[in-house]
């Protein structure tokens, strides 16, 4: 049976997911202030991670980032928002849980803080880890769908060990299960990107694409024909590194995440699901866009039907390698890409 979204969307809904933690590699009810939790001394290391009231000690390193190579009328956003009615918070932070039906939970750092701030947002199948910063709201996807979630905020005590801040437990159960897929997060932040909407919008209008899949083919051949690989960002590029769009947008350069990111962006601001995705492509950490169509359910790796056959598409791969042959048969082969975060 079809959800409302799924009725409005008609037979595609595209989703992307954008990794919360990037390793290099690549070719790289409301409730009442508890007062503060105890500070629990957590070493944060790479996939580790710490049930935050507990006193075990866990490392957790900071994620590099994904580098794999190879003005119209804008409609109404979908842009998260910290309603305050389902809260744990203390002197230090508060995480909003109001609005996990649509697929996200808000967290802010309130105090002043001039250490490195982190949280985890464990799901019912992964564990997310984010960068936070003091005094700003951050959006951070349900991405694992229905299940119980745990969020905790880690503030640095020195070098990799953290302090955990404050915790909270929700379970989740979402409105249909693209919610977490179509409102703006700390990795595809379109809601401060208005020459990016402006531009999707744009693109649809001019090529009169009303319908998902025609949204998808002209933001895909857009990011693929005017974007090149930026080799030297690949190269200087540092943990914790998170896309500006606009920036990308104007640069009309980026690395895969960039790619990717800036193509998820375009497709929720058209009020198309979709989930940027890091993981493998062979050997190499990627960042590539993911779909799901009515005919064929969720498919890593996006994809487009010219009207015969449907076509995998990750603009990172199809922009360096000039679309040939060899690059359009590897990202065919859905078997090449390996799903670790979905954003």
């Amino acid at each position: 049976m079809m959800t409302n979204r799924l009725k409005r969307i008609g037979s595609l809904a595209v989703s992307a997911a954008l990794a919360v933690s990037l390793f290099s590699g690549c070719a790289s009810t409301a409730s009442e202030p508890t007062g503060p939790a105890p500070t629990v001394p957590v070493e944060i290391m790479e996939e580790a991670y710490v049930d935050a009231l507990s006193l075990e000690l866990v490392e957790l390193e900071d994620e590099a980032v994904a580098l794999s190579a190879a003005p119209a009328a804008v409609g109404s956003l979908l842009l998260p928002v910290a309603s305050g009615t389902k809260t744990e918070k203390n002197a230090k932070a508060v995480i909003d849980y109001s609005n996990t039906a649509d697929g996200y939970v808000m967290v802010q750092f309130t105090a002043a803080s001039s250490v490195k701030l982190k949280v985890i947002v464990k799901g019912p199948a992964t564990d997310y880890q984010y960068n936070l910063t003091a005094g700003k709201w951050a959006t951070f996807p349900l991405a694992d769908g229905n299940g119980t979630y745990k969020v905790t905020v880690y503030e640095q005590t020195s070098g990799n060990k953290y302090a955990t801040v404050l915790s909270k437990e929700f379970s989740v159960t979402l409105k249909d299960e693209f919610a977490p897929f179509v409102r703006p997060n700390q990795y595809v932040d379109y809601a401060n990107a208005t020459n990016t909407v402006a531009q999707a919008q744009k693109l649809v209008t001019d090529a009169g694409a009303s319908e998902p899949l025609a949204k998808v083919k002209v933001i895909y051949e857009y990011v693929v024909n005017n974007l090149t690989y930026d080799t030297a960002k690949a190269q200087s590029v540092q943990s914790g590194y998170l896309p500006v769009l606009d920036d990308v947008l104007a640069a009309k350069k980026g690395i895969c995440f960039d790619y990717a990111a800036l193509m998820t962006g375009m497709l929720r601001s058209q009020d198309v699901p979709c989930k940027l995705v890091v993981g493998y492509a062979g050997e190499a950490y990627h960042a590539w866009v993911s779909v799901w169509t009515k005919e064929t359910g969720w498919v890593d790796g996006a994809i487009y039907f010219d009207g015969t056959t449907w076509h995998r598409m990750d603009p990172t791969f199809a922009s360096s390698g000039k679309s040939s042959s060899s690059i359009m048969q590897y990202i065919g082969d859905g078997s090449n890409y390996t799903t670790k975060y979905i954003y």
